[in-house]
């Protein structure tokens, strides 16, 4: 390894806001599993990876459920989703510039690896894992917290897009028109059910749907009304 690998890692140190007491740690978090591969005695980033995703998913799932108290378990979860994967991972280790300190090995380097997202996004992962090691759980999440707070807002403005029912609440507001009502009814076995959704807007009911679960009847039914209201 390098002499100025060691070095060279206090820039992503700073760019991530945090300094770090044993920076080895931060090394280990850097060497992808093909570098070892090549180079004998060195730990590679997966065992921090494992860490370092259990931490995100915590810290997510805590910031949204206080920060957004009127969400239900699906849609939490949905939320989620958006922030805790591959994708939005690297993406957030691209603009912290993780690529340029990851160690490949060769043919990861001869095939892009510092640009594969899930590179990318396992060693932010191991990252976070390194920064739990070597402070405690509280900064280990005020960390996280802060460098994934636009992912969450962004997550909020990509699930709105997404969630038809949260459209036609905002549309119903914007149009001074009374707060969506749902009603649903099922039918068939437990092990084949279908529900059954219509929703109204005082007594107007302004769209229908179906679906096996009573979240996508609900979602197909605001589907239809947000179409009727942006006609009309």
């Amino acid at each position: 390894m390098p002499e100025s690998f060691s070095e060279s890692l206090q820039r992503l140190s700073a760019k991530i806001s945090y300094q770090f007491s044993d920076i080895t740690l931060l090394e280990t978090a850097m060497r992808h599993s093909s570098w070892t591969a090549e180079n004998d005695g060195y730990e590679s980033n997966e065992r921090l990876e494992f860490l370092g995703d259990s931490l995100i998913g915590f810290v997510v799932a805590d910031v949204m459920y206080r920060r957004y108290p009127d969400f239900d378990e699906g849609k939490l979860t949905d939320l989620r989703k958006i922030v805790v994967n591959s994708t939005a991972l690297s993406r957030v280790a691209i603009d912290l510039g993780v690529g340029e300190f990851v160690l490949l090995g060769r043919g990861e380097e001869a095939g892009g690896g510092r640009t594969k997202t899930s590179i990318l996004a396992n060693a932010l992962e191991a990252v976070f894992g390194a920064v739990y090691l070597d402070s405690d759980s509280q900064h280990a999440y005020e960390v996280a917290a802060r460098l994934l707070n636009d992912s969450i807002d962004e997550a909020l403005a990509a699930l709105k897009k997404l969630d038809a029912k949260s459209q036609l609440q905002e549309l119903a507001a914007r149009l001074e028109r009374p707060m969506p009502e749902y009603r649903v009814t099922n039918e068939g076995p437990d092990h084949a059910k279908i529900f059954f959704a219509d929703v109204f807007l005082g007594e107007e009911m302004l769209g229908s749907g179906s679906g096996r679960s009573k979240k996508a009847a609900e979602e197909q039914a605001a589907q239809q009304a947000c179409a009727i209201l942006l006609t009309s």
